[in-house]
């Protein structure tokens, strides 16, 4: 698998998560999800899905969209369900029993939601890193509960209006940062961590294609916005995924192990921001276009709110980069 794929190729790889699917018109998490399965193809892979759109929307009974492998987990434990996963390929391989015991290499992956990760599942997580479990994790965050009622998570924007942290008089929204998951993944010490966006498949592509061929666990976030939660035409997702990176509030990097130290690396557009700052799109520029914002936007309201974002967009932003540097 250590071969480059490029989006020539993998067009004309079958899609192991096939049409058909309920996902919402202009979803995210099909277009994400379909890329990384095709990185994962030339390999047996295995599946596993926390409670959340991607499972509900694509195996609504007796119907499936998935053409490998694929269990459905409870929302708190999907790192847990991949551990064992791995463990029993092991333990086949060491018998020499079994469906998977003449695989040298299998593919594992875990897809989880922000609520499943940065919150319910987070403890699973951990061990799962902790122990180091030769998995990926895919976190698909569309950085709310989308599935049960828009309900913020720990991984929702600051100042962003959910069922639970309504924007009006008393409160302006969220009024927390998001949790710095990655930060506290890197910390396990594992061997490739990533950020992805839709925007840019090719850079898709080629992390998970790395995050597959690396041993141990690895974890890839995927920015996913949500036409129903973030509020915006269906037909702006893409446009909406790309700003997210060129104002910096999604860079796009990746974390690898390398003698035993985090090599932080700038990728793609993220890089040449760096290079070219004036190149740096205003926080305005993505939050405006979305209907959960919009309250940022009112005349004399949360005019400072606003400045507020910017500034702590450039300061994570600035130390991200000297993290790379």
């Amino acid at each position: 698998m250590s071969e480059r794929l490029t989006m020539k190729e993998a067009a004309r790889i079958p899609d192991a998560l096939a049409p058909g699917h309920r996902m919402c018109a202009g979803c995210a998490h099909p277009i994400v999800a379909r890329m990384i399965m095709k990185a994962a193809a030339g390999r047996p892979t295995v599946v596993t899905n926390a409670t959340g759109c991607l499972e509900v929307a694509t195996t609504i009974f007796p119907f499936t969209s998935w053409d490998v492998p694929w269990l459905h987990v409870a929302f708190e434990n999907v790192a847990a369900n991949a551990s064992g996963i791995e463990a029993a390929w092991k333990a086949q391989r060491r018998k020499g029993k079994g469906p998977l015991a003449k695989y040298e290499r299998l593919n594992v992956i875990a897809y989880a939601g922000d609520g499943g990760t940065y919150d319910i599942g987070f403890q699973a997580l951990s061990g799962a890193l902790e122990r180091g479990h030769d998995f990926t994790y895919v976190l698909m965050d569309n950085e709310a509960y989308m599935n049960t009622g828009i309900q913020r998570s720990g991984g929702t924007p600051i100042g962003a209006s959910t069922t639970t942290s309504p924007a009006g008089k008393v409160i302006p929204g969220k009024t927390e940062w998001k949790k710095p998951i990655m930060e506290i993944v890197v910390a396990h010490e594992i061997p490739y961590a990533a950020t992805i966006n839709p925007a840019w498949p090719q850079d898709v592509l080629d992390k998970c294609r790395k995050a597959f061929d690396t041993v141990g666990p690895k974890f890839l976030h995927a920015v996913i916005p949500c036409t129903r939660g973030w509020r915006y035409e269906t037909s702006d997702t893409v446009s909406i995924a790309r700003l997210a990176t060129q104002t910096c509030i999604f860079p796009l990097y990746e974390v690898e192990r390398v003698k035993g130290r985090p090599v932080w690396r700038l990728s793609g557009p993220s890089a040449s921001i760096a290079k070219r700052p004036e190149s740096k799109k205003p926080v305005s520029e993505y939050l405006e276009p979305q209907g959960r914002f919009r309250h940022l936007f009112r005349p004399k309201r949360n005019e400072e709110l606003l400045k507020f974002i910017q500034e702590g967009v450039d300061l994570r932003w600035q130390m991200l980069q000297e993290r790379c540097a």
